[in-house]
């Protein structure tokens, strides 16, 4: 006798019924993920750079904090990653983006605003540009441009202080929205 409650019907005999995904334990659970790169002559001196993120499955993780090293990637994007034999996860390509940016500014050490990282995030904090300092001493700040923010905005200040000598700026990791605004 069989009934609803009995659960899903059986596969017939001989055929193996399909395999059932579950995501692994660790799931939500932050990791590093670390990226390669080639250290570029003016920049720093590293070839890898390690950034958290949340892991979704067995080998992807939606990356939770803004590079400082790392171009084409941005805050918020998952990303597909390898485990090696050491159990370190190495990021192997982008599967989605998040349609955030990545701006990173350096102050002209004898400009206006000087060694002040700070100062740079006052000036784009009307934005609501979320940001994070790589050193006192290297008072390099990245931040991630959400795709809802005025960006025509944002790069009109971006190019107001580097003509007004109060930082060099680049974007590492820009939107099709970045370009046409």
């Amino acid at each position: 006798m069989s009934s609803s409650a009995a659960g899903p019907p059986r596969p017939p005999r001989g055929e193996s019924p399909p395999p059932v995904e579950r995501p692994p334990q660790d799931a939500g659970r932050r990791i590093k993920v670390w990226f390669r790169s080639v250290p570029r002559e003016d920049g720093l001196p590293y070839d890898t750079e390690g950034l958290w993120a949340t892991r979704l499955s067995a080998d992807t993780a939606r990356v939770d904090n803004v590079p400082f090293l790392q171009d084409g990637v941005a805050e918020g994007e998952t990303v597909r990653f390898a485990t090696d034999a050491d159990g370190v996860h190495w990021a192997t390509g982008r599967v989605a983006d998040s349609g955030n940016c990545t701006v990173r500014v350096l102050p002209v050490l004898d400009g206006p605003l000087g060694r002040d990282a700070h100062a740079v995030h006052e000036r784009l904090a009307p934005f609501g540009l979320g940001g994070e300092v790589f050193s006192a001493d290297f008072p390099l700040v990245a931040f991630t441009v959400p795709g809802g923010a005025d960006l025509r905005a944002i790069k009109e200040l971006l190019v107001r202080g580097e003509e007004e000598g109060w930082w060099h700026f680049e974007v590492s990791c820009a939107t099709e929205a970045w370009g046409a605004a």
